[in-house]
């Protein structure tokens, strides 16, 4: 497949996305660009959504995992739906009680300026990170598949990836991408499936035949019931409940689209449908992986080390050029609907959070937003190139890792602010946010050892929001009666 073909693909892709820019950003304001006036149709939302919890990292990792992990991928994604009903039933209702814009202002209700100010700046972080990690997934495919022949520099293609983005974004904000967001899930799941039909035909199977060399095969085995093992049932089961509560409910960016519907009814209704789909589409992309696997032993390819490889190499090298082309979009297609949401989410959250938007004119938000979303994207693109240099293992690994790193604080502080009605000293929840994923990570480091060879994996999220939790509690007094109202509202 050529580099001009592929570059052709892009530039035509990315003018179907510039054009429905152009027709969702006309007579946009700052509350257009932040909630899309709550007005979002709850359906639309709901599919648009899937693109953007998925991102590169599944197309390409998930796959690319299963010869080492074999389907236990999926008792992370049946423990997502414990995590998604208590956010429909216990966060929701409170961000829309409360009519919040930004998701952390609830905690400065709660407990005080110095928490608010942390809650926001774990998720500038947590969310800058997650989404350069993902960026940097697609960005080193299409430096392999086209750059690289070019001559063209990876700092480069990265700079050319986050400007497509920009582009698109600047101006309509969350209006612009719940639609692109959905167009682009389309084209995703359109990709995946002609994937799967296409692999499936060339090992003359049909769709029966399919499902059986699936389910035969060394990769299909779903529960592992070892208690030391990273892959035990109870461990990914409820890592993945706790990190669906805090990658979506206590995410600016997936809230943020919850909240641009009309109302709570509406956001429930989006997400109810949104986890079960998203179930299904999982399961898709697992069962990609096994036929990638069993599609190169019956040829006798030999595949790449490292798994977040074996997709791409089938893609561009062993696969018929039209399916490399199905390849490509799909990547594309997955990652910017992940990218374009996060850019828009992180620049939401610093100009709500850090520069008090409610006091100003809207002559002066619109300035300070184009030159928040324009310093943002700069950082991305700093942190992918850095990311580049010292990333050496599966890119979801990286991304689950560093949420549990970076968003256990965020489950602490609302776990805490929920189910107590106690009162912190605000000053010093700070200090409390910063030691407690140093503690956790002590703690990771050393489990074998000191815990008789137990070995965390994904599950240091929850090690690290009760951390925070019992610092918290160790900073604590009685309940007061100005925390009443609050606590109510939970």
């Amino acid at each position: 497949m050529s580099s001009t073909l592929i570059i052709g693909l892009i530039i035509g892709y990315f003018c179907i996305l510039i054009l429905i820019s152009y027709f969702t950003s006309k007579n946009t304001d700052s509350e257009t660009f932040f909630l899309a006036n709550r007005q979002s149709p709850w359906y639309v939302v709901a599919f648009g959504m899937i693109g953007t919890s998925l991102s590169g990292v599944t197309f390409v990792s998930i796959p690319g995992m299963v010869e080492v992990a074999q389907f236990s991928y999926l008792q992370l994604v049946l423990g997502y739906l414990l995590g998604y009903f208590v956010i429909a039933t216990v966060l929701m209702p409170l961000y829309y009680r409360l009519n919040l814009v930004s998701i952390y202002t609830y905690l400065e209700q709660r407990f005080g300026y110095w928490s608010y100010k942390t809650g926001a700046a774990f998720f500038l972080l947590s969310r800058t990170l997650g989404a350069s990690i993902r960026l940097f997934l697609v960005a080193g495919v299409l430096q392999l598949a086209v750059f690289d022949d070019l001559g063209i520099p990876f700092a480069v293609s990265v700079i050319i990836s986050i400007t497509l983005i920009w582009v698109y974004t600047f101006r309509g904000g969350m209006k612009t991408i719940i639609w692109t967001d959905t167009f682009q899930t389309t084209a995703m799941l359109i990709a995946v499936v002609t994937t799967i039909w296409l692999i499936s035909d060339e090992l003359n199977m049909g769709f029966q035949g399919m499902i059986e060399s699936v389910q035969n095969s060394q990769y299909s085995q779903v529960f592992f019931w070892d208690v030391k093992d990273s892959k035990y049932f109870l461990k990914q089961f409820f890592s993945g409940a706790f990190i669906a509560i805090v990658m979506t409910g206590l995410d600016q960016d997936m809230m943020q689209k919850n909240l641009s519907c009309k109302n709570i009814g509406e956001a429930q209704k989006n997400m109810f449908w949104f986890s079960i789909i998203l179930v299904f589409v999982n399961l898709l992309f697992l069962t990609l992986g096994a036929l990638l696997y069993i599609y190169a032993n019956s040829k006798g390819i030999d595949l790449p080390a490292k798994g977040d490889d074996v997709f791409p190499f089938l893609a561009l090298n062993h696969f018929t050029p039209f399916l490399g082309i199905v390849f490509i979009l799909g990547i594309i297609a997955i990652t910017y609907a992940s990218a374009d949401s996060a850019l828009t989410a992180l620049t939401t959250s610093f100009c709500v959070d850090f520069l008090n938007f409610s006091e100003r004119s809207e002559h002066e938000r619109v300035r300070l937003r184009y030159i928040v979303h324009f310093s943002i994207s700069v950082v991305m693109v700093l942190v992918i190139i850095a990311f580049h240099k010292l990333n050496s293992e599966s890119v979801i690994t990286a991304v689950f890792k560093v949420a549990g790193y970076t968003y256990g604080p965020l489950l602490g502080l609302y776990t805490f602010g929920l189910y107590t009605k106690r009162a912190v000293r605000d000053k010093y929840v700070p200090a409390i946010c910063i030691i407690s994923p140093i503690l956790t990570y002590i703690i990771s480091a050393n489990s074998v050892e000191w815990l008789y060879g137990y070995e965390f994996g994904f599950e240091v999220l929850i090690l690290n929001g009760l951390l925070t939790l019992l610092g918290l509690f160790a900073i604590s007094s009685g309940k007061t009666d100005e925390l009443e109202l609050a606590q109510e509202q939970a």
